[in-house]
């Protein structure tokens, strides 16, 4: 049996991350596990692979909830990342850090996370290809880019439509203040994808103290009474084994996690009986408390080209590729949304509580199951879409077999609180105010959808129910807290009812930030690696 001093489980943003920087100490000597394979993937390194990485089985989990109560029905798409560097290797690459009130918001559930306390975990990972300024980091691992001005035309049409309406530019909304409207920050470099594999893992793969193994489906932590010694594996179908002599760190996403705890023996009891798994700490909040950022897209038709005039014939095709082969630039190279924003949908909010999205180019018309950015829709248009920064509807993730490799039931349970409703319709009605300015009246022509038809607030909601989608940042489900009455970790991410075992991902989000959370998941695996080496000097 392989011993190790600590063993990770799962080498995606977080994970990546975390074992990146306790590499640094030559004298640790880690494992790292992923399920997935190594990101030799073409479509990783390519920004506007993103499209094809999106349904694309071997890189990706494609989870399904179960039917949404409240949206009639409908089974949810969870795409997450199945690869080294996880969901930062699949995902549309926008940089949020998110703001002061959401990590204060956290400071008051856990003691060590306010603003001030992360602030410098963003700067450390981060190297800001951008104005420079002493809250953006130089010389971190992340390469994060502005890409403002490579943006397509009628990008410049929605950040004028956005003042028209009083909603200022935000000159850098990654400082704390995100308020405004603005293009999106990528994580990319010099028009490739950086992943957290690629920031962390790439420039040490030679390192003989970090071993990395993929194709590895942990099975269980395995335990000597309540202390975590060892995991189970399965590589490429051979089971294993594997002693940690210090700690094992779990960082297998908001989904995995909760998953991976409960099927160790630590959540809920009587769930855990019910499948014949021993019970090692009772802990009824692994897998509930899950949020999700829910949202929706309107799409207008224009009658100047967009995107879609380009990228959709062939003649086309060939000079984005020809611009990006020689200059590393050009659509290829960009987000799926540029434009983007954070505002209040009642000027009386102290935060703002819509997310805003802003893409020149449209697919409506692509078949279910595909999101083919390189053939969007045959005529020339946009969507302009929000999400909600603060959803209050919380879901909740539960095993239904001690076999990891079965899938948990997974709930999303969107819009089931009146607030969220209510988000949910000021938000059209804001895209509806957009919209009607001069900067884009002189653009779009027709609401293709949600369509004229659509008007009063009940019809509105109904609308959502049946076209809202999540905007992939399930988070939660293994929170942190100093409350050991509510939480599954403490403020050092130590697993309750047992020693050596932590959590270091999105799942120990006590609450969801404003924005994507990308940035925010890969802080907390550099937060952790610090915490875990000062405990172990």
């Amino acid at each position: 049996m392989s011993t190790y001093d600590y063993v990770i489980v799962g080498a995606g943003s977080s994970g990546s991350a975390l074992a990146g920087r306790l590499a640094t100490n030559n004298n640790t000597k880690i494992l790292l596990l992923e399920a997935g394979p190594k990101d030799y993937n073409p479509y990783i390194k390519l920004p506007i692979g993103y499209g094809k990485l999106f349904y694309d089985q071997s890189v990706n989990w494609k989870f399904y909830t179960e039917p949404e109560e409240n949206l009639h029905g409908k089974k949810m798409y969870w795409p997450r990342g199945k690869v080294l560097g996880g969901s930062s290797s699949i995902n549309a690459m926008v940089f949020a850090r998110g703001s002061r009130n959401d990590f204060d918001e956290w400071g008051a559930n856990a003691s060590g996370w306010s603003w001030d306390d992360i602030e410098p975990f963003f700067r450390k990972m981060e190297t800001w290809k951008g104005k420079s300024d002493q809250s953006r980091g130089q010389s971190g691992p992340v390469r994060v880019t502005d890409v403002s001005t490579q943006a397509h035309p009628l990008t410049n049409c929605y950040l004028e439509a956005t003042e028209q309406i009083g909603i200022s530019k935000n000159p850098d909304y990654n400082t704390g203040n995100i308020e405004g409207s603005f293009v999106y920050q990528t994580n990319t470099h010099k028009g490739l994808r950086s992943s957290a594999a690629n920031a962390y893992l790439s420039p040490i793969k030679k390192q003989k103290n970090l071993v990395v193994i993929t194709r590895a489906l942990v099975k269980k932590i395995l335990f000597e009474g309540a202390r975590a010694v060892g995991v189970e594996y399965s590589h490429k179908g051979s089971p294993k084994v594997v002693h940690a002599t210090k700690e094992i760190i779990i960082s297998a996403g908001a989904l995995g996690s909760p998953q991976l705890l409960q099927i160790s023996g630590i959540g809920p009891a009587e769930k855990l009986k019910d499948l014949n798994i021993k019970v090692l700490s009772d802990l009824p909040d692994v897998g509930l408390h899950l949020k999700d950022h829910i949202g929706l897209d309107h799409t207008l038709l224009t009658n100047q080209p967009s995107l879609n005039q380009l990228l959709r014939p062939l003649s086309g095709k060939i000079k984005v590729a020809l611009q990006y082969l020689f200059f590393r630039n050009g659509p290829l190279s960009m987000s799926l949304n540029q434009g983007g924003g954070f505002v209040k949908s009642d000027p009386a909010l102290n935060v703002p509580d819509l997310q805003l999205y802003f893409s020149p180019l449209s697919y409506s018309t692509a078949p279910y199951g595909r999101r083919p950015l390189m053939m969007p829709d045959p005529y020339p248009a946009v969507r302009l879409g929000f999400s909600l920064c603060k959803p209050t509807s919380e879901g909740s993730i539960s095993i239904q077999s001690a076999d990891s490799s079965v899938p948990p039931k997974f709930y999303g349970n969107y819009l089931s609180t009146r607030y969220d409703q209510k988000t949910m319709i000021s938000g059209m009605k804001l895209m509806r105010k957009l919209a009607a300015t001069e900067a884009l009246k002189k653009i779009v022509h027709t609401e293709m959808s949600p369509g004229k038809d659509v008007k009063s607030d009940a019809e509105l909601l109904e609308y959502a129910r049946l076209n809202g989608e999540t905007v992939f940042h399930q988070c939660g489900t293994c929170r942190m807290g100093d409350n050991p009455a509510n939480s599954v970790v403490d403020g050092k991410l130590k697993v309750r009812g047992v020693y050596g075992l932590r959590v270091a991902d999105a799942s120990i989000f006590p609450t969801i930030p404003s924005g994507n959370i990308n940035a925010p998941s890969i802080m907390v695996g550099e937060k952790a690696a610090e915490l875990i080496l000062q405990e172990n000097k």
